[in-house]
């Protein structure tokens, strides 16, 4: 039926098992080394990557048929290598022919995690092993298993779709999906070309959309597999400008059968010593944590009064009937839960939401976003008590929550264990884990797996972050969707929008928003050489940190010494056409920049190499919501599905002149600005009822319905 025979110089009949063994070495070290050292770009059509990435709420994920042309079989590892950080529920299968090379290539790929099934087409008068290989093959793709196929294999001819696998694919109704890899390499003399990958260049993998075999179609199936697999590898070989990180080193482990959503991370028996340990910890740093709470206050990051707040105590009145409690560490995450908690209070038996935080910027943010609720005391706000037992258990103890709601990647080894022991259910909203977070959660695995076993349920932000919650050792994992894409868009004092948009008039403006330390300086830099195109342009910079503004004002004096000092809204400043820049120094006014201009860049993304500051974004959808065309740097760690899912609405700026060169763009063409914005927004408000779902299975888990 199909893939298989490597060039014939991959083996010969009469090697010694020692020879064998050696050139099984060399061949895998040689791949392994030169993928390994190779810089991927991987695109894929929407429908591809959902197929390969796939999670449901119901637990299942379907099987899958990958097809290459055989010139690529050497490459096709680095597809699993990308994939399975991201999905590590896939279990991957090869198709491989049962001659001399097919077993010699069996036994390269098995120590990655690859195991093959053996078998091709049957021939008259000979067999193959294709029914064998047809029933293995059905019954991995029932188990939700993956199956790589090179349809114009074992011997050709080259490109031309064999018929084994349009049956295999009308036969199961599973799709076909055509994928291309091409990187910098050398050709094997062989039938097919064969594809021999060279160490430290550049590679390219490209998924095309998948081909579903209709019953009696397999004719016109075959054809647009074939278009689609040569326009994929065609495309792979095509030259690319943006390069990301390398693949991470293979895993050189045995393969791990069972479960399709069984995590691949090493199963250790639940303990609680790392517990114990971070436990001990903390409560021998308590002093050391009430000196720095101290020190906050001095810093406005805490309020006087209620500091006592962060070590369990409580500052108002237990009310009657039910409650749950939901924690939000800072502004972000608060509007995220905003709309889940206004779909709990919309329930017939609602009950009182205790929300805490983190932070003083994000109990403001609450304060004015659910003012009525507040007052009606139906909402609660309570500072976060720090991560230590005897300050958790006081907590619990004077509340008596029904529940638990983290939101993102808000994760207390205490503040869980205490809940847990307490039989109280904790339950995770919008997960969230990052590739450097799930890093450093892997240096402390029985941690990690203690706190990911006490939870109820995770509902993920996204596929790739479900993926990462599993590695962890997470269980009840489902992807619903981000709440960023539910939220409103953000509010505007319309006293406020109409003195600013009275006093920039006509000007052209654009908004450099959530910046961190050295952001500002490459857009001031900016904003100096868009000056020489927009003489009256009007820069405006909104620091995610308030309390950073006298600082940027003195950097805004160094850059435009003959402007003077720079107007701040913290003082109440508005700008004059003499101002160069407006430095918003204020929290919860974003929603009145997004409406003075829609040319956005969102900052902590533009981090220079010498900067102490990691970046990892910030969340693009509010701007995008607003119809904003937005710009960011490369560092969105934190936000990289959210970013990818806006796709072209979205400018990567990587450099002070891609920055100076992306403005001017959209400063010349308002009406791409108008249609990048549209196109954005129709991404950012697609799932406005998920809320709601949320909100029911809170109130499920907690036993309200």
């Amino acid at each position: 039926m199909q893939d298989g025979s490597a060039s014939s110089s991959f083996s010969r009949e009469g090697f010694s098992a020692l020879g064998q063994h050696i050139l099984e070495k060399a061949i895998r070290g040689w791949l392994g080394f030169a993928l390994r050292t190779t810089r991927w770009h991987f695109e894929a059509k929407p429908e591809a990557r959902a197929l390969l990435l796939h999670e449901r709420g119901d637990g299942t994920q379907p099987g899958l048929l990958v097809a290459f042309w055989h010139e690529a079989l050497a490459l096709s590892p680095a597809l699993w290598w990308w994939t399975e950080p991201r999905n590590p529920s896939m279990r991957l299968h090869v198709l491989i022919s049962r001659n001399h090379d097919g077993r010699l290539i069996a036994r390269i790929v098995t120590p990655w995690r690859i195991p093959p099934i053996h078998g091709s087409s049957d021939k008259k008068g000979k067999n193959k092993g294709g029914a064998a290989a047809l029933r293995q093959i059905r019954q991995a793709l029932a188990q939700g298993h993956t199956v790589a196929v090179m349809p114009d294999g074992p011997k050709g001819p080259r490109r031309v779709i064999q018929p084994g696998v349009l049956a295999l694919a009308e036969k199961t109704g599973i799709p076909i999906l055509p994928v291309g890899v091409q990187c910098t390499c050398l050709h094997a003399p062989s039938w097919d070309r064969m594809i021999v990958p060279l160490p430290f260049g550049r590679g390219r993998i490209v998924c095309g959309a998948p081909v579903s075999v209709e019953p009696g179609k397999r004719d016109a199936a075959g054809q647009t597999l074939a278009l689609r697999l040569t326009a994929a590898q065609d495309e792979a070989g095509a030259q690319t400008e943006t390069y990301p990180d390398t693949l991470a080193t293979m895993p050189e482990r045995a393969v791990v059968e069972g479960p399709v959503r069984a995590p691949t991370m090493p199963q250790h028996p639940p303990s609680s010593s790392t517990p114990a340990l971070w436990s001990l910890l903390t409560s021998l740093l308590a002093p050391g944590l009430i000196a720095m709470l101290r020190i906050r206050v001095r810093r406005g990051k805490e309020i006087r009064e209620r500091t006592r707040e962060r070590l369990g105590f409580a500052t108002m009145r237990h009310p009657d009937g039910p409650l749950v409690w939901m924690h939000a560490a800072s502004v972000g995450e608060t509007l995220s839960i905003i709309p889940v908690i206004r779909a709990i209070l919309e329930k017939p038996s609602a009950p009182t939401v205790l929300v805490t935080t983190g932070t003083v910027t994000a109990a403001a943010t609450l304060t004015r976003e659910l003012t009525d609720a507040m007052h009606a005391g139906r909402v609660l706000h309570s500072f976060v008590p720090l991560d230590v037992p005897r300050w958790i258990k006081r907590f619990l103890r004077y509340w008596r929550p029904d529940g638990l709601v983290l939101t993102e990647s808000e994760l207390w080894p205490n503040m869980i264990a205490a809940c847990n022991a307490a039989k109280l259910p904790v339950m995770l909203v919008n997960g969230r884990l990052s590739r450097s977070a799930l890093k450093g959660w892997r240096k402390l695995p029985r941690m990690a797996e203690s706190m990911m076993t006490a939870l109820s349920w995770i509902a993920a932000r996204s596929p790739e972050d479900a993926a990462r919650f599993r590695m962890l050792g997470a269980s009840n994992v489902f992807c619903d969707g981000d709440l960023k894409t539910a939220a409103p868009p953000l509010a505007a004092d319309a006293a406020i929008l109409d003195a600013a948009r009275k006093a920039i008039g006509k000007r052209p403006v654009w908004v450099a928003a959530s910046t961190h330390p050295g952001e500002e300086k490459q857009v001031l830099e900016a904003a100096k050489i868009l000056r020489t195109s927009y003489p009256d342009l009007l820069t405006i910079i909104a620091p995610r940190h308030p309390d950073r503004g006298a600082a940027i004002a003195t950097e805004v004096k160094e850059a435009f010494p003959a402007s003077g000092q720079p107007p701040r809204r913290s003082q109440d400043e508005l700008p004059n056409k003499a101002n160069p820049v407006w430095i918003v120094d204020t929290l919860g006014e974003l929603g009145i920049l997004f409406r003075l201009s829609r040319i956005v860049f969102m900052g902590n993304s533009l981090i220079a190499p010498d900067s102490p500051i990691e970046g990892g974004g910030h969340n693009p959808l509010e701007p995008v919501r607003l119809g904003c065309a937005i710009m960011t740097g490369p560092a969105i760690d934190n936000f990289e599905e959210t970013f990818a899912a806006l796709g072209e609405s979205v400018s990567m700026v990587r450099s002070v002149p891609d920055l100076v060169n992306t403005v001017k763009a959209l400063l010349d063409d308002p009406a791409r600005v108008a249609a990048l914005g549209e196109a954005g927004e129709r991404i950012a408000t697609r799932d406005q009822n998920l809320p709601s779902r949320l909100a029911d299975l809170i109130c499920r888990t907690c036993g309200y319905s």
